[in-house]
């Protein structure tokens, strides 16, 4: 580089350093003009800003993403419906959950996916029902997540509760107690408080009272509120010294704490057994890979057609267990029943008149006994859905089964085939194993069996009787190994051998095409999927057997709350319970439609279209309430009987809790232990015992 350009290179660097400290002059007297100004913004920002890493504004922005990627934004629409209710029009506070709900669900799935690649490295089928389990593994992930907030949310209705007695001493008015303690910001519950308070200083509280009894998140707060309104409009008693409002939410509190340890204990017996129950599937490819190599003549099972039937009965034992212990581990928390049903995929499927012509010949005429019977099932088991979507759900599972069957028999016959193609041919015994070298050999006799294979597969030989056609394939077989440079110098008996092994191929790989009777357990297969939803929903009637006694005590508590208000007369009782109801909802609704048209007869139909002599009771109190006496009197033996009732309570949750942990053990450990027995030892003891027979009848002839 010349001295020229040097110096033409440093004065431009001057120029430039030149230029800077003329802008930077510049820009200085610019900020000391305006420096009011950023005196001013700096104490507006000062407070607002994080100096270091915000998680809120991280969760904010990770909602964003979410929303914008096309499976978690369904997750996520979801997720953030359960938390509107506890949230309560709070738009920051549902996205930042909502947000790391998905979050903590994508760092759980993430680990499992990629061990879910790894184990089922050259098994594509099992790959795929793994990463299609995950979907049902990220929901029961996301929905625990939200119901320990609906439980975090009992929890601090206790201590709220507990502070308005204090409050309504002070204030001695149920509104203000109500507003000086839904201050605290950072409660969930204190957003219920002050969405409460709205209702009962509100224009018109009843019609808004109606409107939260759609969105409260649990059944407790929608007690509160309404004893609230009921104080507030017919004013407080004094019963036996004592408030009857703070007696109400006494009794209120006791059933939330009844409630808490009956979450509490369910939470504890089926802990992780809904994952335990999903994790046979993820040990299937692990299992048959310690097998294999420590037991190598276990390969001709797990490669073969039994190998692929079993995973694929483990597989839906799997699912069908962990449904059922979903189901089970139900403890009533949040859920989307404010969802309108119009608005589910199935009923927008159903408007198409295609579909609705084809779905309505398979939905029973109404009045029949086949609608009847529907009607009565769906109703039994508690379930939300319409009619439609269920024959739906029922008619699509049908489909999906079938179709199912009949790629499984195309893929065992598939496996079967492969097989034969890639079973290395020796005259090894099985329990035995080859070395390298002897199953590089191997290998390459089964090569030359293949190119034998290929060109005879499929072809019919000639004769009358089976022998003959046996005896003309063999020849035709023969003619084609001799014709191969690996068999030149082989001698007749090594021919002869190879011609026996070839044809017994030919006639596996000639037998592998789907059959009639494969057809029709399709058909069988899709009839059971057509009753699976049934089945379900009688399932779930079985568990509402279990909580109908927990029910009715419930009834009796709402009862013992307003039988002492006054003005309260039997049709408003019968709204509270049919307000609470879950089991017996549809018979109580009935009685409450009739009862205008005559009050004894709409109980005495409700008696009637119950079993549970403990509700039976209370609709004949509710007879006689109606007849002559006051309702106070009528109910006395709930009052008297207080204490008898809550042990009672508490002893039917432990028989409940019992129950459903007997099953849930049951269901939720069948998978893993038909993964040990059905696909490690049994495959082992099968193999085992025919082998051993086969070497004793070898022993035998040669003797």
């Amino acid at each position: 580089m010349s001295n020229q350009t040097i110096l033409i290179f440093m004065g431009i660097i001057a120029a430039l350093f030149i230029g800077v400290i003329i802008a930077y002059v510049i820009i200085q007297k610019k900020a000391q003009k305006s420096g009011a100004k950023v005196t001013n913004l700096k104490k507006l920002r000062e407070g607002t800003e994080e100096k270091n890493f915000s998680s809120d504004v991280m969760y904010q922005k990770l909602y964003v993403i979410f929303s914008q990627i096309p499976v978690l934004n369904r997750y996520l629409k979801k997720i953030r419906r359960k938390l509107e209710i506890v949230t309560i029009e709070d738009e920051f506070l549902t996205r930042k959950q909502a947000a790391q709900i998905v979050s903590k669900a994508i760092l759980i799935i993430l680990p499992i996916t990629l061990a879910v690649f790894l184990f089922t490295k050259g098994n594509f089928l099992l790959r795929c029902i793994l990463l299609l389990f995950e979907v049902f593994l990220i929901e029961t992930i996301m929905t625990g997540m939200v119901d320990k907030l609906d439980t975090k949310l009992l929890k601090q209705q206790i201590d709220f509760f507990a502070e308005i007695r204090h409050a309504y001493h002070e204030f001695n008015m149920v509104e203000e107690a109500i507003y000086e303690v839904s201050q605290n910001d950072e409660l969930e519950v204190s957003r219920q408080g002050q969405k409460v308070y709205e209702i009962l200083t509100s224009d018109d509280p009843e019609t808004e009272l109606e409107k939260y009894y759609d969105v409260a998140p649990n059944s407790f707060l929608k007690e509160f509120a309404g004893i609230s309104y009921l104080t507030r409009e017919f004013g407080d008693r004094t019963i036996d010294g004592a408030s009857l409002y703070l007696k109400n939410l006494n009794n209120i509190t006791e059933e939330m704490q009844l409630e808490i340890l009956k979450r509490d204990k369910l939470d504890y017996v089926f802990q992780s057994l809904s994952i335990i129950a999903m994790l046979p599937v993820l040990f299937i490819q692990p299992l048959r890979n310690w097998s294999v190599s420590n037991f190598s003549f276990t390969s001709q099972f797990y490669d073969g057609k039994l190998g692929l039937i079993m995973q694929v009965i483990l597989i839906i034992i799997t699912f069908v267990c962990y449904l059922l212990t979903r189901k089970l581990k139900d403890s009533g928390s949040i859920k989307d029943e404010y969802k309108d049903p119009n608005s589910a995929w199935q009923m927008k499927l159903y408007k198409k008149p295609v579909v609705k012509n084809i779905v309505d010949l398979f939905i029973p005429k109404e009045k029949t006994k086949e609608y009847r019977k529907t009607v009565n099932l769906m109703k039994e088991s508690a379930t939300k859905q319409k009619i439609e979507t269920y024959y739906i759900n029922r008619i699509l599972i049908c489909i999906a089964t079938f179709l199912v069957s009949i790629f499984l028999f195309n893929q065992l016959h598939k496996v079967a085939v492969d097989y034969v193609y890639t079973e290395p041919t020796s005259d090894y015994d099985i329990l035995g194993s080859m070395s390298a070298s002897d199953e590089k050999k191997a290998m390459q006799v089964t090569e030359q069996h293949n190119k034998v294979l290929d060109k005879l597969k499929g072809k019919t030989f000639a004769g009358r009787t089976k022998e003959e056609k046996e005896k003309n394939a063999k020849i035709q077989i023969e003619a084609e190994v001799k014709k191969l440079d690996f068999y030149k110098d082989a001698t007749d008996a090594e021919i002869a051998s190879a011609v026996d092994k070839i044809y017994t191929k030919l006639q596996v790989i000639n037998a592998e095409y789907v059959k009639w009777f494969e057809l029709l357990l399709a058909f069988l297969f899709a009839a059971l999927g057509y009753m699976g939803p049934k089945l379900m929903l009688m399932f779930q009637k079985i568990l509402r057997k279990l909580e109908r006694e927990s029910e009715v005590m419930q009834f009796q508590t709402i009862i013992l709350m307003l039988m002492k208000i006054e003005r309260v007369n039997v049709e408003m009782i019968l709204e509270w319970l049919e307000r609470y109801a879950n089991i017996y909802k549809e018979p109580i609704t009935k009685c409450v439609n009739n009862y205008e048209a005559g009050a004894w007869e709409a109980l005495e139909e409700l008696k009637n279209d119950v079993s549970n002599q403990q509700l039976i009771r209370i609709v004949e109190s509710m007879q006689s309430s109606v007849e002559s006496i006051p309702i106070a009197q009528a109910f006395d033996e709930l009052d008297n009987e207080r204490e008898y009732y809550q042990a009672k309570r508490k002893e039917t949750n432990e028989k409940l809790i019992s129950r459903k942990g007997m099953l849930g053990k049951v269901v939720g450990f069948a998978p893993m232990i038909c993964l040990f027995v059905g696909y490690l030892i049994g495959p082992l003891v099968i193999i085992g015992l025919t082998s051993m027979t086969s070497s004793f009848s070898s022993m035998s002839t040669m003797m």
